[in-house]
C-alpha cells in the first residue's frame, strides 16, 4: 500500500485519497466504485450535501456583498445586475463542486470517518 496523499492535493486533482493516481469521479459528481490504480473501495465516502452547502453559503456571501457594493456605488438598472451576477453565481457554485466533494472524501479517508453508532454496552 502506498503512502497516503495530502487531502488538499488529491482534492484539487480529484484523484484517489490513498494513492493520488486513480480518478475519483466517474461523472461530474458521481464517485467511481473503487480506485482504478490501487483498488480503494469508495463505499466509505458519503459527502451528502456538505460540499453544496459550503459553496452556496460562501458564494452567496461574496455575490450578495458585491452586488450591494455595485448597487450603492453605481445604481445600475436591474437588467445589468442580472447580466453581471447571474453568470458569476453559476461559476462560483458549479466550478468548485468537484474539488470540494473530493476534499470531503479525502478528509473522510484521512480521518477514517464512519457512520455514527450507539454502543449498546454503555447505554443505561
Amino acid at each position: 500500500m502506498e503512502q497516503q496523499q495530502s487531502a488538499m492535493r488529491t482534492a484539487l486533482a480529484c484523484t484517489c485519497p490513498r494513492c493520488g493516481k486513480g480518478k475519483l469521479f466517474a461523472g461530474f459528481l458521481t464517485l467511481r466504485p473503487r480506485c482504478e490504480a490501487c483498488g480503494l473501495d469508495y463505499s466509505f465516502a458519503d459527502s451528502g450535501d456538505g460540499p453544496a452547502v459550503f459553496i452556496i453559503l460562501l458564494a452567496g456571501l461574496v455575490v450578495v456583498f458585491a452586488a450591494l457594493g455595485v448597487e450603492f456605488a453605481y445604481q445600475p438598472p436591474f437588467w445589468l445586475h442580472a447580466l453581471l451576477w447571474g453568470p458569476l453565481i453559476l461559476l462560483a457554485t458549479i466550478l468548485p463542486l468537484r474539488p470540494t466533494k473530493a476534499l470531503m472524501v479525502a478528509l473522510q479517508f484521512k480521518h477514517k470517518a464512519q457512520e455514527g453508532r450507539i454502543d449498546s454496552s454503555t447505554r443505561a
